[in-house]
Order: structure tokens, then sequence, then C-alpha cells
């Protein structure tokens, strides 16, 4: 007897064939996964040496600001007040401050004058400085006419930014 291989042989041949013709269907897309980045390790910190400290690490703070119609040499309001006559002169004193009295940092310091009655601008002046420690700088207006009784303010700025501000009369 002849064993008989020729039918299952087929059998196997028909089955691989049409399992191979089968179409190929998409793999399931998944969505990525949620950024899952581990945090780098932090950086050691290294200090700049002091001379090269910048603004960012030796901030502008105003201290103070004084209002009055008289300053010493030494920049500060002789005689504080926060009443006026029509014809005094008005000086707004800003003490700075950085917080390293060794580092020396570039700032804008600004004060503007504000006659709140009228919301009106009555002088704005800023000018740039190299602070450091402490100091005290001066700002002042005057009027060839006597000033408008009512109420005033003055907006001391650092920067462009209102650090500190002042209400102060006309009588």
């Amino acid at each position: 007897m002849k064993p008989n291989y020729v039918l299952p042989l087929v059998a196997c041949v028909a089955l691989l064939a049409v399992a191979g013709c089968k179409k190929k269907e998409p793999e399931a897309t998944m969505p990525p996964p949620a950024a899952t980045m581990a945090t780098p390790p932090a950086a050691p910190m290294t200090m700049a040496p002091p001379s090269a400290m910048t603004s960012a690490m030796a901030p502008v703070g105003v201290t103070n600001i004084e209002l009055g119609s008289a300053a010493g040499a030494d920049m500060k309001i002789t005689m504080a007040k926060s009443t006026f006559a029509p014809k005094d002169k008005l000086i707004v004193a800003v003490t700075t401050s950085t917080t390293d009295p060794m580092a020396t940092v570039p700032a804008k310091v600004g004060a503007k004058w504000t006659h709140v009655d009228s919301n009106q601008t009555v002088h704005e002046d800023s000018r740039d400085f190299q602070l450091k420690g402490e100091e005290v700088h001066d700002f002042e207006v005057t009027s060839p006419t006597p000033w408008p009784t009512g109420r005033y303010k003055v907006d001391v700025m650092v920067d462009g930014q209102t650090v500190q501000s002042r209400d102060f009369e006309v009588k």
C-alpha cells in the first residue's frame, strides 16, 4: 500500500496560499504617548563674579519718596510736606537701593506729576542712572504761573513701572 501524502500536502499548500493572500488590515494606530520626558538633572549652580552682576542679579528698589519744595546738597528734602502753595517748587526725592551694595545697576528712574482733579499730566521726567547701593535722586517741577489748587499725585517709576506714589495738595 502506498501512503497517500498527496491529499494532505495539497490541503496544506492551499491553506497557506489562502492565508498568504489574505488582505492585510491596517494596524491599529495608537495615539502617541503623553509627553513623559524625564526632567533633566538640575545644572550645578555657579555664581558670577561680582563685576559681572547684572540688574537681574542685583535689582533696584525704591525705598522711600519724599515731597517738599527745597532739598539740600545731599538731594534729601529739607522739610517734607504734603500741602504746597500755588507758587511753590515741587520736588520729589527718590531713595533707591540695590540689593547688592557693590553692584552697579543700570536703571531708568522717573517721576510723573498729575493734577488728579483734571486727570492731566503736569510734567513727566525720567533719567538713566548707574545705581550702586543707596542713593537719592531729585525730580522737580516748577510753573511760570501759579499751580491750580486741587489734588495732585506723583508716580515714581523704575524702568517704566510705577513703584511708589504720593498724593499731595496745592492750596
